[in-house]
């Protein structure tokens, strides 16, 4: 069976494919019966799906609770647009579980090949000298648990690097800018941008989970990945004598104020240079990316078509 990229879709559509589940809605009656909402996903986006059920309810809702997030399904049906949005109609025997998948079909993976990436991280994180941020990245590299997480870990559900490396990929880029900005700013001490920039988003391995998509998990949602980023740092910390205290603050700091203000989730201001620099650099990286992918993904040389606001206010043009 050839699969109909979510991307693809079109009105009119007959579809038989495969879809990850993101999410289900409640069994509600229609006109003709009963029916529910599925959002489903692969690689290259989301589309929500009607299943339209009959009028016997117990039937429609037995076909509901067998469905859980981050199951496969199967789905028969046909594409149309609502909304200006695509959604697919399912009747009757159109969804069915499936247990023998790629799940490169479900979730993006970087372009970038991972071990290389990790390769180069290491390279740049190796030549630090700084003797006690030396010995911290020693205890992050060293654990072999920690590295395979990393190096699957995305940076993002939606709006940068969600994909599968997101994160990696996210710290190299900042990384490789920091050693930019301290060529132009001697006075900036690079050792504590590498790893600033390696521990800003380190919460975020914990705040997402990776299953046939990328979804927050209960720690996530309920005290988010600077919190647990912290946490992490505090962990790692405890296992390293005599590390100087004011150099575990100013990590600490890094990672609380990485946002710039409150008002984006900070829990700090930037109080010292390389702080505010890994803020602006995260800034950089992350929204140069969704404006390139915005671009890219619209389809059209037009810039009218794709230009807009992101999640931050602002507006961008070519």
């Amino acid at each position: 069976m050839k699969r109909k990229n979510v991307e693809d879709l079109e009105e009119g559509d007959d579809v038989r494919s495969t879809y990850s589940v993101k999410y289900k809605k409640p069994v509600r009656s229609y006109r003709n019966g009963f029916m529910f909402t599925l959002g489903l996903a692969d690689a290259t986006g989301e589309v929500e799906a009607k299943y339209w059920g009959g009028r016997d309810e117990k039937k429609v809702k037995k076909v509901q609770e067998k469905i859980k997030p981050g199951d496969v399904l199967e789905v028969k049906g046909s594409a149309s647009e609502f909304k200006g949005n695509m959604q697919l109609n399912v009747e009757g025997s159109g969804l069915r579980k499936v247990e023998d998948y790629n799940i490169e079909d479900f979730i993006e993976k970087t372009d970038r090949d991972i071990e290389e990436m990790f390769s180069s991280l290491q390279t740049k994180l190796g030549s630090i000298e700084d003797p006690d941020i030396s010995r911290l990245m020693d205890s992050f590299f060293e654990d072999d648990s920690f590295v395979e997480e990393f190096k699957k870990s995305p940076a993002a559900m939606f709006y940068h690097h969600n994909y599968i490396g997101g994160l990696m990929e996210h710290v190299l880029h900042m990384i490789e800018l920091a050693e930019k900005i301290s060529d132009q700013h001697g006075s900036l001490d690079l050792d504590l941008l590498k790893v600033g920039c390696f521990l800003h988003d380190i919460g975020k391995m914990k705040e997402f989970e990776v299953t046939t998509n990328i979804k927050q998990s209960r720690s996530g949602l309920l005290t988010g990945h600077i919190t647990l980023g912290q946490e992490i740092l505090l962990e790692k910390l405890r296992d390293i004598e005599k590390f100087p205290d004011n150099l575990k603050n100013k990590l600490l700091h890094i990672i609380v104020s990485h946002h710039g203000k409150a008002e984006y989730g900070a829990v700090k201001e930037p109080m010292f240079p390389e702080a505010l620099v890994v803020h602006y650099l995260d800034q950089l990286d992350s929204q140069a990316v969704q404006i390139i992918d915005l671009k890219e993904n619209a389809k059209t040389e037009d810039f009218h078509k794709w230009t807009g606001k992101n999640r931050f206010g602002q507006i961008y043009l070519e």
